[in-house]
């Protein structure tokens, strides 16, 4: 590809592009349905009641280790606190629709800071022993009418690694629930039909102090900031991202348009409001918070992970603001950006710029109007009501309580 093709598009960006919403001072809206559901108002749709459990299931593994309030997966720590205070909480488990069990099974962390979830199942299981023990309405449904927040690399499944979590599947007691999970790959054993895809966690604080003037001109045309190749788990280079990000470095790293690096640079939020694209490749899982913080930033994200399930997928129109790339076309990268007509760039640059898009992607304290904690809720209002069929017949069992590895029956 000649630097011409690059000066042509760079310079159209630059000159209009990046100043494209003066020329437009109301944010374009987003057409059909995906618009109409994420402004939905969940409150007065459903009502959720919150089992009070043990602290040692949530406040006191958070006391132990205050780091997992800022890593990717504390959506199940402000999910709690949420709906604690929530308008749709009741205190009443009669009139509940669904019944939420605040357990932090990402909150073991390494001395890196890393979540392992080796625990979680034992966790998880103590947790439903608990609640079928001690409240009437687990067993009803054998936990149908209720959801958890899953939020690790591949949810319920509480493995790291694909292989291995594909191996365990989804923890046999949840096979009812409504999972809500930032893991989302279709046709893929670590996800459940009918559970809700959220974004993982990124601290809006820290986004929102490194905003730069919104007419700063977009110079860079791809930004890519990470691994390439995770050498301690995979030094081969073709298990990792399923080869996709080693196949970014060894075709680009030399390409003017492309400004991509290992290296993680104090600007780094910054650089990608200078961006027009932005890569959110797969890693170990399809996602990261790339995905975030390309939409906050305005940048156009570049989803490259093959059968990805995307947060709220029915409310936020990813096709029409993103681009997708299959991971065999990786080498073709270059003429897939630049043969991207410079109205169709614009278009999506304005339809991100919609303050409601960018709400729905964050986990805001304390909570606000269309934010994510609302696009959850609207998600459960969503399978409401629930179908007769959930609810068991006396004595009738639909789970299998000691399936699975033998490991995940030890007392936690």
């Amino acid at each position: 590809m000649g630097v011409w093709i690059w000066v042509l598009v760079f310079g159209f960006v630059w000159g209009i592009g990046a100043h494209g919403l003066d020329r437009h001072p109301h944010t374009e809206r987003i057409s059909g349905s995906a618009g109409d559901v994420l402004e939905d108002d969940p409150v007065g749709k459903l009502k959720v009641f919150v089992y009070e459990l043990p602290s040692k299931y949530n406040k006191k593994i958070l006391q132990k280790d205050p780091r997992c309030l800022n890593h990717m997966f504390a959506a199940e720590i402000f999910m709690h606190r949420f709906l604690l205070s929530s308008p749709v909480r009741t205190l009443n488990p009669e009139e509940a629709d669904w019944f939420y069990t605040p357990i932090y099974t990402t909150c073991d962390l390494t001395p890196n800071g890393l979540p392992l979830p080796f625990k979680s199942p034992r966790m998880m299981r103590s947790a439903i022993q608990l609640i079928s023990s001690n409240w009437p309405y687990w067993n009803r449904t054998e936990g149908a009418d209720h959801f958890f927040v899953v939020p690790h690399d591949f949810g319920a499944c509480f493995h790291y690694q694909e292989e291995k979590a594909i191996e365990r599947g989804i923890l046999p007691l949840l096979q009812r629930a409504t999972l809500v999970q930032t893991f989302g790959q279709r046709n893929h054993v670590c996800l459940n039909e009918g559970s809700i895809t959220i974004p993982p966690y990124a601290p809006p604080q820290k986004m929102q102090a490194h905003l730069i003037p919104q007419e700063t001109p977009r110079s860079i045309f791809v930004y890519f900031r990470g691994l390439f190749y995770d050498v301690n788990n995979d030094p081969e280079g073709g298990y990792y991202a399923r080869g996709a990000r080693a196949a970014v470095w060894e075709n680009f790293k030399d390409n003017p348009l492309f400004d991509i690096s290992t290296e993680h640079p104090t600007t780094y939020y910054e650089d990608m409001q200078r961006a027009i694209f932005c890569l959110c490749p797969l890693g170990w899982a399809p996602w990261s918070p790339r995905l975030v913080e390309a939409v906050i930033f305005g940048c156009i994200p570049v989803i490259i992970a093959d059968d990805i399930v995307l947060p709220f997928a029915d409310a936020i129109p990813w096709e029409e603001i993103g681009v997708f790339v299959a991971e065999e076309d990786v080498p073709n990268l270059d003429t897939i950006l630049t043969s991207i007509p410079p109205e169709v760039i614009l278009r999506k640059q304005r339809l991100l710029a919609n303050p409601s898009m960018k709400q729905a992607m964050l986990f805001p304290q304390p909570a606000q109007s269309g934010d994510a904690f609302h696009q959850i809720l609207n998600g459960l209002a969503r399978k409401l009501p629930h179908n007769k069929n959930v609810f068991l017949k006396h004595g009738e069992k639909a789970l299998n309580w000691t399936a699975g590895p033998v490991g995940d029956l030890k007392p936690w």
